[in-house]
Formats: C-alpha cells, structure tokens, sequence
C-alpha cells in the first residue's frame, strides 16, 4: 500500500542559527549551503539540501519530508489521507522551490506534527563538501537516515503511520520505555514512536560511512559543554554504534554507523524483550528508574552473550586471518 520511498528532509524552527551552523558543519560533518539572516539549510549528499533551520517556522516544531517516487504516487497519498477526513494542503510552487521539489503536499499527524509528502527532488550541480573530514553519509535510497517523535498517544499516532501512510512495524519496545520502530524501505526503521508526556521531535539519526568518524564525532561532542546526549553504545534492534549529541534546538542527533539492512518483503516484527542496546548508551535524558532499569537489560545482554555481527559495506572492511568459533558457530546455526 504504501508509496512512502524514504526520509528526504527534515525543517527545524528556531532562530539559533550561529549554533546550527557550528553544530551542522563543524560536528557533524554537513556542508552548509545557505547561511542567511533567517535561515540555515545543510547538505548531506548530492541533493541540494537535507536539512532546514528556519526562524520563521515556530521554535521547537519539526517538519518532515517524505519521499515518493511521482505525481501520481503524490496523488494516491493525498486521497488515503483526506479519507480520514485530515486536511490536506497542496503546497504552492514557492513552498516546493524552498524545498527544491517538484511537487509538496502537507498535512498534520494526529499530535499536530506537520508532515509534508514530496516528489522530484533536485541533485546540486556541485559536489557534497563536508564541514569536517568524514567519509560521507549513507543516504541513496535509505533517505537521510530516521526520526523518532515523542507522542501522548502513541496508539492513534501508530494507527495513522501504520493505517494510513503504509509505514510496517519493524519491532517494538514496553520496556524502559514504549516504543514502535517502522520501515518504509531496506533501512532497519526510517521512523521511530515513543509514548511520552509532551509532543516533541526525539531525536534524529544520520549514518556514516566509517565508523572512525562516529568516534571523532564524539570527542568533538565531548568537548562542549552538556554536548553528550547518550554516550556510545550499540542497538539491539538496528545494531548501529552511534552517539547522541545535543541539538541547539533541544533534541538530539544520533550520529551512527553499521545500520542493519532488512528485507522488507519478508520482515517480522519482535518484541525487543533485549532492551533498546546491547551495550553503552547511558541515556542522561531518561528519569532516575528508567535508566536503572536500561542498565540492567545491558548487564542482563552482556551475561547473556547477546552478540550481533558488525555490518560493513563492501570496501568498508579488511578481512582478517584466523577463525572465530563464534561466528562459525552462528553460521552453522550450533549457537
């Protein structure tokens, strides 16, 4: 059903953009590419932008832009959504130009997050320049990564994304937390939920092509004041090594690499009975208990032997000699 292809950009309201400037290109690696008075717009890729800080829109809110493949899938989008009755706004051409795309429809989610569909979006005649020395994002047809919203009511959300947007459950989480994570496509989730008090995006992941930029990302993160959200760690779902850093925007961005890549077609979603992380990730923004409770399933996952293999892209990797009786193990299906 669904015609969702992907993440293609996320817009941020907020008017610290000297913060977004050093934190977009001097951390994380992305090329900025409009630096006006009111705005702040990043690349990641080839794509003429990925990511939008804009005074005008209202502080604190997000909008997020999904990717289809034409006016037609554009169109199918739009009818599923008016069925239920939510409004939707066909965007004029100045709104689609702002966001360099052929074509933007927007509507609102049932917690009011604004969510625009897109088709067409336009390559940059130039190069990506990264901000720092990074090997680059992987992006492609993944998208630019995924996003997590802190919802009130996490069943009417899900419902909506699932029901009416075609987004598939990958897994799901009751403890320390609740939390549904979704697919679009081959990337383990392109979109995340958690059940909280107050409406607010989470956090935003973007992936890296080595895993040596996630560490110096992390000693740069380290050397500002509170810039550590969740310290290094590793997904028992995804399996991403990543980071969190604080946003001058107040949500994090996950900066990860070694996400795992599903088969869509085939995919069952679990009940990550594990916890969120096999090992590392001290979440500082988790309440006292919750936070107790996550280290527990880590010590649990360490006497365990959760284990999980790394993921690397071709090229990414050297082979090394010598044998590993675990992995044999796996493969011979004795573990």
């Amino acid at each position: 059903m669904t015609q969702l292809q992907a993440l293609g950009y996320i817009g941020v309201g907020g008017d610290l953009l000297d913060e977004w400037r050093a934190f977009g290109g001097e951390l994380l690696g992305m090329q900025v590419v409009d630096s006006a008075k009111s705005r702040v717009t990043l690349r990641m890729d080839d794509r003429k932008q990925r990511f939008i800080v804009d005074k005008a829109q209202e502080a604190g809110t997000c909008v997020f832009g999904w990717e289809v493949a034409d006016a037609a899938a554009l169109l199918a989008v739009a009818g599923r959504v008016e069925a239920t009755g939510v409004p939707v706004k066909a965007e004029p051409r100045n709104v689609a130009d702002d966001r360099f795309v052929a074509e933007v429809i927007s509507f609102n989610d049932p917690g009011g997050n604004r969510v625009e569909v897109f088709h067409g979006a336009m390559i940059a005649d130039e190069p990506f320049q990264p901000g720092r020395t990074i090997s680059g994002f992987r992006t492609g047809a993944l998208g630019l990564g995924h996003a997590v919203l802190v919802v009130a009511d996490i069943e009417a959300a899900r419902q909506f994304y699932m029901d009416v947007l075609g987004f598939k459950i990958s897994d799901y989480i009751e403890n320390p937390f609740k939390a549904y994570f979704f697919h679009i496509n081959g990337r383990h989730h392109s979109f995340a939920l958690i059940q909280g008090p107050e409406q607010k995006i989470h956090h935003l992941m973007v992936e890296l092509c080595s895993l040596d930029d996630v560490g110096q990302g992390y000693d740069l993160a380290e050397q500002l004041e509170d810039g550590v959200g969740v310290t290094l760690g590793r997904h028992t779902n995804d399996f991403m090594t990543s980071f969190y850093a604080n946003t001058p925007s107040q949500f994090m961005v996950e900066y990860g690499w070694g996400g795992r890549e599903i088969d869509p077609a085939t995919w069952e979603a679990t009940e990550l009975l594990e916890g969120p992380s096999m090992w590392g990730h001290e979440r500082y923004w988790m309440p006292k208990e919750g936070r107790a409770i996550a280290l527990e399933q880590r010590l649990k996952a360490a006497r365990d032997g959760i284990r999980q293999p790394v993921q690397v892209m071709e090229g990414n990797y050297n082979k090394m000699s010598g044998a590993c009786a675990w992995w044999d193990g796996l493969q011979s299906g004795q573990n």
